[in-house]
Formats: structure tokens, sequence, C-alpha cells
């Protein structure tokens, strides 16, 4: 009886401090944002959450390499390096409903590809971002869904050898789904792609996954007018 009780003492500490290592633990990076957020939250300035650009290191960078873009549009960067669309969805109404933006610009499914949280799932990805346009039209915010980028392969994941085609198969889904819901979508793709049609031309990327500034100009060419459509 003794015995018995130990083990169920050792079972509760064990689940307890895997329950606090948890919640140390920021796997949506919360924290990324939140004094931005706050500050944003107590701006009188609304023009300064126009639209929020949501996305992983492409947006992430974006921001960075191209900050005037940003800061003379009243567009808002939330993108974080690294993420896929399941750490979006998360963090969604921190990083954009409850910033109560105009739009929101979706860039999702890079790193979803590459495996970077979860194993690919098409379904899953696919249904992330239906979850993230369904919450933004709850809250009123207008949604403009893009391409997933041009990528031959990942450097950090070589063991993805068919990232094109599952590339190829969201963008067409989405695109599809764009369509159906009269959601205004962005082709980042075919302008950045290289000649193969497949992986992201070497005059826009250094790597084959992010874009350069050259990539950035290329891709802000390509979302402004949209933007500046749906939002007057």
């Amino acid at each position: 009886m003794i015995k018995r009780l130990l083990l169920i003492f050792a079972a509760a500490v064990t689940i307890s401090n895997i329950n606090v290592n948890a919640q140390k633990h920021d796997w949506a990076q919360f924290a990324r944002y939140e004094q931005a957020n706050k500050e944003a939250a107590v701006s009188q300035i609304p023009s300064k959450r126009l639209v929020v650009f949501l996305g992983n290191s492409i947006t992430d960078n974006w921001a960075r390499m191209r900050p005037s873009f940003f800061t003379d549009n009243d567009f808002a960067g939330r993108g974080i390096s690294g993420q896929t669309s399941y750490q979006f969805l998360s963090r969604f109404r921190d990083d954009v409903i409850n910033l109560h933006p105009r739009a929101v610009v979706i860039n999702a499914g890079t790193n979803d590809v590459a495996e970077n949280t979860h194993p690919y799932n098409e379904d899953r990805t696919f249904g992330n971002i239906v979850s993230m346009v369904e919450l933004a039209k709850a809250n009123n915010i207008k949604v403009i869904l893009t391409t997933v980028l041009p990528a031959a392969g990942f450097g950090w994941n070589r063991e993805i050898t068919d990232a094109p085609e599952k590339i190829k198969s969201l963008n067409a889904r989405l695109e599809k789904y764009a369509r159906k819901n009269k959601i205004p979508f962005v082709n980042y793709f075919t302008p950045l792609a290289a000649r193969d049609g497949k992986s992201l031309s070497a005059d826009f990327s250094n790597d084959g996954v992010h874009p350069t500034e050259s990539g950035y100009e290329i891709m802000e060419a390509t979302v402004l007018p949209v933007i500046r459509k749906i939002v007057k």
C-alpha cells in the first residue's frame, strides 16, 4: 500500500513538473510582440493599426529590412521566424484581433511544409488558415490571403525533398478557397519563381527561401494595390 502511494505521489510530481515546464516555454512566442501590442492598444492614432502582416521569418525580415514600407503605410509587422500556422493561430488574438486592424495579410505555409513544429499535413495547415480567416471575419477584420513563396527545399531540413509539389498543392487550395469566399488573394509565387517554376529565383534570394530587398520590392508592388483597394 505504501509503495503504491509512493508511486502515485511520484507520478503526480512528474506531471506537475511537466506542466510547470510547459508554462515556462512560450511555444507561440506571445512575448515577442507583447510590448508593441500594449503600446498599440493605448495609441490614440487608429491608422497606426491599419493593416497587420502576419507571418514567419519572411514577414519578420520584411519589417526589419524594409521598415519604411511599414511605417509609411501604417502597417504592423507581426512575423516570427521559424513559426508555423499552428503558432500563428495560437497568437492570432494577441497579435491581430486585439490590435483592431482594418485588415490582416496572412502569409503561412513555408515552415509547415518544412515541418518546423509538426509533420506536414495539408488539411491541418489549410484548416489553421481557414480558422484565422473565420476569426478575422468574426471581428470585422478584412482578410488578404497570399501564396506560399517558392522553395525547392530547406537548408535546415534536407529530408523534405518534395517541397515544390506540396507548396503548389497548398497554393492551389488557398486560391480556390479565396475565390469561393471572395477573399483577396495575392500571388507572390509567380513573380518570385525561377524559370523552373518551383524554386525562388536567385535574383530575389540568397538562400532559396527568404527574399532579399529586391524580392521584397516585388512583394510590395504586388500586395500594396490590393490593400489600397479594400482599405480606403
